[in-house]
């Protein structure tokens, strides 16, 4: 049994925004597990779905690359010791050169960089993890990391033809969709992608949430099903409200702008990023 102190309680309280009493409570009948404890309060309609579970505390930026024609990208998380060193503008190239070098050579060793790289800066860095996407077929890999360095995502868009992949508007929705993705943090493009484990815990969640106490069994049924659909909406990214236009889906947006082309566009795959995310060394 884990120990549940104020800085336990507190954490639990990060991930759910429920209050220090439930916590303190929901901790108890966990055992001090923190993950068993979220899903007690959502059970009890206390917290919502949180994805970030116990985050990574330790700072560091995401940085990207795109090698020249667009087919191949890299994504990687540099980590460092204090937010004053991530927001210097020279870690920043630091990072950013990282990210070239890997995309050039998946096998690049940089440990004579790094180790330069704490000599100058003070600190401890890390490269924690990285990512390459190569575009198979006609297609685009594009990234974007938002303001701040941390959060970076990285996505591939496929097209049936050549034309559609150089025109204008494949290469805006590909940006809209990098954006799509670092503000509406999808687990997977489409709901069938998502694991079977992951879908009958949400049922299960949603099986035995004060919300369907006392209600008839066809009514449990469609409540459950209800939940369901929601959480695809909220984590499926073809699922999800398009950023620019809520009234429309992800799939839907596709749609239109894939009609006029001639053509279907297909996101293939996604990686996002965020500081912390990764697992400890």
């Amino acid at each position: 049994m884990s120990q549940i102190t104020p800085e336990t309680v507190a954490k639990l309280r990060d991930m759910t925004s429920a209050g220090f009493l439930t916590c303190k409570k929901a901790l108890e009948e966990a055992k001090g597990d923190l993950n068993l404890a979220v899903e007690i309060l959502r059970k009890k309609g206390a917290a919502t779905a949180d994805k970030k579970a116990v985050r990574n505390a330790k700072d560091g930026v995401i940085a990207q690359a795109i090698q020249p024609g667009a087919r191949v990208g890299v994504l990687v998380e540099v980590g460092c010791e204090t937010d004053f060193v991530a927001r210097n503008e020279e870690f920043r190239a630091f990072c950013d050169e990282i990210a070239r070098k890997l995309a050039e050579n998946p096998a690049v060793d940089l440990e004579t960089v790094r180790v330069a790289q704490v000599a100058k800066m003070g600190e401890n860095i890390q490269f924690r993890r990285h990512s390459r996407l190569e575009v198979a077929g006609n297609g685009m890999v594009a990234a974007y990391i938002h303001t701040g360095a941390k959060v970076g995502v990285l996505v591939e868009v496929g097209a049936g033809k050549e034309a559609t992949v150089a025109s204008d508007e494949f290469k805006q929705l590909v940006r809209d969709i990098t954006l799509q993705i670092a503000a509406a943090n999808p687990i997977a493009v489409r709901r069938q992608d998502v694991p079977a484990q992951i879908v009958e815990k949400e049922r299960e969640i949603a099986a035995n949430s004060d919300l369907v106490k006392s209600k008839p069994p066809q009514a449990v049924a469609k409540i459950v099903e209800g939940k369901v659909e929601k959480f695809f909406k909220d984590n499926c990214l073809m699922d999800q409200g398009f950023v620019k236009n809520p009234d429309l889906s992800v799939l839907q947006h596709l749609d239109t702008v894939a009609k006029p082309l001639g053509d279907e566009i297909v996101i293939r795959r996604f990686l996002r990023f965020q500081v912390g995310d990764a697992p400890a060394a």
